[in-house]
C-alpha cells in the first residue's frame, strides 16, 4: 500500500465513543484526511459504548439548564419533574470519594470542567438524542418524577443511539473507518509519531500520519490480562460489551515508550445476568443483562448470607464494583431477592418466583444455593432487624429517590452488614429471586496522558510524545476502585474533542 491512500493527517485507533469523537473534532478543526482503523468487523462497530446505557454524567443547573438538550419532556412532564442541579464540586467530589483519593486531581478537574461543553457539542454537533432517563434515573415521589444520584441524561436506544449518531455524523463530514483493520506497531522518528502499521487484507501495510489518537478500549476481554493484573479470578467474569477490547492500545503505545499509570488492579464491573454469554456481549440485547435492582431488595451468595450493604449509597456509586463482590463469592455467582411490593420489569432474566421464602429456597437450590436453612434464616434475621429499627425510627418514610435512612441498625439489635438505606422487610409474597453474576465492563488502569491535551506521556521524560494521543478508556488515572455511573462516556468526548483538536494544531 503506497500513495495517498495511506497517508492521512491523523489516524484514530477505535471506532467507540472516544475515538468517534476525537475523529469528528479532528475534522471540524480543519484536517481534510481523518481515518479510523478497528480490528473488529463493521458489524461490531462502536466499541463498548454500543453496549451502554447511553448515560453521561455532567456538570448542569439543573431541569432548566438540560432541558433544551433533550426530546422526550413536554412541557406538562417539565412541571412534575425534579433535577436538582450538579455542581463542579459534587463531580469531583464523587470521583474522589470513590476512588478513595487516589485519582489524579488535575485529570479529574479537566473531565468535569469540560463535561457541560462535551455534553453540548454531543447534542449540536453529533445530534446525540438526549433524554431524561425517567426509567433508570427517577422515582415517581408524591406525584412527581424525582431524579437522584446525581444524574439524569440517557440517549434514546442507549448505547445503540449514540453510536448511530456518531456514524451518521462521521460519514456527513468525510471520516473514513477502514474495519478488519488492526493497528500492529505504531511508527515513531526522530521521537515524533509517524504513523502505523496495519494488517489489512491479511498483509502489513505502513500508514503515515503525523497524530495518532489511541481510542482501543482497556484489556477486559482478555482472559490473559484479566488473570495478570486483576487476579486469576477474574477469568471467570463475563465481559458486557466488545470481545475486541484485549489491551492492544497498552503494548501499542509501550512498545515506543509510552507511560503507563492507574488502578490496573481495578475495573468497572456489575451484577450481570448469570445466564448471559461469557466472553462477549450481545448487540440485541446489549445492556439489558445489567441487573442493578438491589438497593432495594436483598443479595445473598450460595450459602445463602448477604456479603454487601445493598443500601450502601444510590445505585450510581454501587453498581461498578459490586460485580467484584459476587465474582469473590463462593461459585461467583448470588441471588438478588425481592418481595412483591417492588415492581420488577426486567424481561431479560430468569425469574424464580415462589409463595414463601421457604420455597424460593427450594427452588434456589436447582441454580446453585447450597445452604436452604441459611437462606432463610438471612432473611428473617434481616426482617427482624428492619422491623426493630422502624419501632425506633416511627418518623422516617420510605423514599427511594434520596439516601431514606431506613437501615437494620437499631439500638436493640443490630447486623453484621447493615443495609443502611431503603431497608424494608422481604415478608409480602410472593418472591422473586433471580440470579447473577460479575460483568466486567471495563479496566481502570492505562495510559498516563497530559490532562489539557491528552497527549500521551513519555515513560522516560514525563512529557508528551509528540504526535500521539489518547482517549476513551485507555486513559489511566482517572478511576480507582470504583466510578460514578455515566462518567465513562462523558470522560471519552471530553478527553477525544482535546485529543481531535490538538492533533489538528500539530498538524496544521
Amino acid at each position: 500500500m503506497a500513495g495517498a491512500d495511506s497517508s492521512f493527517d491523523c489516524i484514530v485507533v477505535g471506532s467507540g465513543n472516544a475515538g468517534s469523537c476525537a475523529a469528528l473534532a479532528a475534522s471540524d478543526a480543519g484536517l481534510e484526511r481523518v481515518l479510523i482503523i478497528d480490528k473488529c468487523p463493521a458489524e461490531w462497530a462502536g466499541g463498548n459504548g454500543y453496549f451502554t446505557a447511553g448515560a453521561h454524567r455532567t456538570v448542569h443547573g439543573g431541569l432548566a439548564d438540560i432541558l433544551p438538550i433533550v426530546h422526550n419532556v413536554d412541557p406538562v412532564q417539565a412541571q412534575h419533574t425534579d433535577v436538582e442541579p450538579y455542581t463542579h464540586e459534587q463531580f469531583i467530589a464523587d470521583i474522589m470519594r470513590l476512588g478513595n483519593g487516589r485519582s489524579d486531581p488535575e485529570l479529574v478537574r479537566a473531565l468535569v470542567n469540560n463535561s457541560r461543553a462535551a455534553v453540548q457539542w454531543l447534542s449540536e454537533r453529533v445530534h446525540v438524542p438526549f433524554t431524561l432517563s425517567f426509567n433508570r434515573q427517577a422515582y415517581l415521589v408524591n406525584g412527581r418524577q424525582r431524579f437522584w444520584g446525581g444524574m439524569a441524561l440517557s440517549t434514546q436506544d442507549g448505547g445503540k443511539g449514540l453510536i448511530a449518531a456518531h456514524h451518521k455524523a462521521l460519514q456527513d463530514a468525510g471520516v473514513q473507518t477502514w474495519f478488519d483493520t488492526p493497528a500492529v506497531e505504531l511508527v515513531l522518528e526522530d521521537d515524533a509519531i509517524a504513523g502505523v502499521i496495519v494488517r489489512k487484507a491479511g498483509k502489513l501495510a505502513k500508514l503515515t500520519a503525523p497524530a495518532v489518537i489511541l481510542a482501543s478500549g482497556g484489556y477486559e476481554a482478555s482472559t490473559a490480562l484479566r488473570a495478570k493484573y486483576l487476579g486469576e479470578q477474574w477469568v471467570n467474569a463475563k465481559v458486557r460489551g466488545t470481545p475486541y477490547n484485549t489491551g492492544d492500545g497498552i503494548a501499542l503505545a509501550t512498545a515506543v515508550g509510552a507511560a503507563l499509570t492507574g488502578d490496573f488492579a481495578g475495573c468497572h464491573s456489575t451484577c450481570w445476568d448469570a445466564n448471559a454469554p461469557s466472553d462477549t456481549g450481545d448487540r440485541t440485547l446489549s445492556n439489558q443483562f445489567t441487573k442493578s435492582g438491589y438497593p432495594l431488595g436483598l443479595m445473598l451468595n450460595a450459602h445463602g448470607r448477604r456479603f454487601v450493604d445493598e443500601g450502601e449509597d444510590f445505585r450510581n456509586y454501587t453498581y461498578a464494583k459490586f460485580g467484584r463482590a459476587i465474582l469473590m463469592q463462593p461459585g461467583g455467582y448470588a441471588f438478588q431477592v425481592w418481595d412483591s411490593r417492588v415492581e420488577y420489569a426486567d424481561d431479560v432474566v430468569r425469574k424464580i418466583w415462589a409463595d414463601t421464602v421457604e420455597q424460593l429456597a427450594g427452588k434456589l437450590e436447582e441454580e446453585g444455593l447450597e445452604n436452604r436453612c441459611q437462606f432463610v434464616d438471612t432473611v428473617v434475621s434481616y426482617n427482624d432487624a428492619v422491623r426493630r429499627f422502624q419501632a425506633e425510627n416511627a418518623s422516617l418514610r420510605w423514599d427511594p429517590a434520596i439516601k431514606d435512612g431506613l437501615s437494620t441498625q437499631s439500638n436493640g439489635f443490630s447486623l453484621e452488614i447493615p443495609k443502611t438505606n431503603w431497608a424494608l422487610p422481604i415478608e409480602q409474597g410472593p418472591f422473586l429471586a433471580v440470579k447473577v453474576a460479575c460483568g466486567i465492563t471495563f479496566t481502570f488502569g492505562g495510559l498516563a496522558i497530559d490532562p489539557d491535551t491528552a497527549g500521551i506521556l513519555s515513560e522516560t521524560t514525563g512529557k508528551p510524545i509528540k504526535g500521539m494521543y489518547c482517549t476513551g478508556e485507555l486513559v489511566g488515572g482517572l478511576f480507582y476502585s470504583n466510578y460514578p455511573g455515566g462518567s465513562g462516556l462523558t470522560a471519552g468526548a471530553v478527553f477525544g474533542r482535546k485529543a481531535g483538536e490538538q492533533a489538528a494544531k500539530l498538524t496544521k
